[in-house]
């Protein structure tokens, strides 16, 4: 969507839910592109800032993740291969 200057400062909000919604919002002076408005997580991606492994692993993010479900698989025996000579 493009949005003159003057409209995103009538209607932010409405151009920030857009945002949040994942459509990047382009604001225009003069008939030319000058700025884009998106989400933080998109900027955040595009912009490199992420979290080392170590970092990740001490958040704790399997924390609500029942680690002593019962997993559900199939007890065939494995297929039997024939590999040529």
């Amino acid at each position: 969507m493009h949005w003159q200057v003057q409209e995103v400062k009538q209607r932010f909000s409405e151009v920030l839910r857009a945002a949040e919604a994942g459509e990047p919002q382009i604001v225009t002076k003069h008939g030319a592109e000058v700025a884009v408005i998106i989400d933080i997580a998109e900027y955040r991606r595009l912009h490199g800032d992420h979290v080392g492994l170590m970092d990740y692993l001490r958040a704790d993010p399997v924390d609500d993740v029942d680690l002593d479900a019962e997993i559900d698989r199939p007890r065939q025996p494995p297929r039997h291969i024939e590999l040529a000579d």
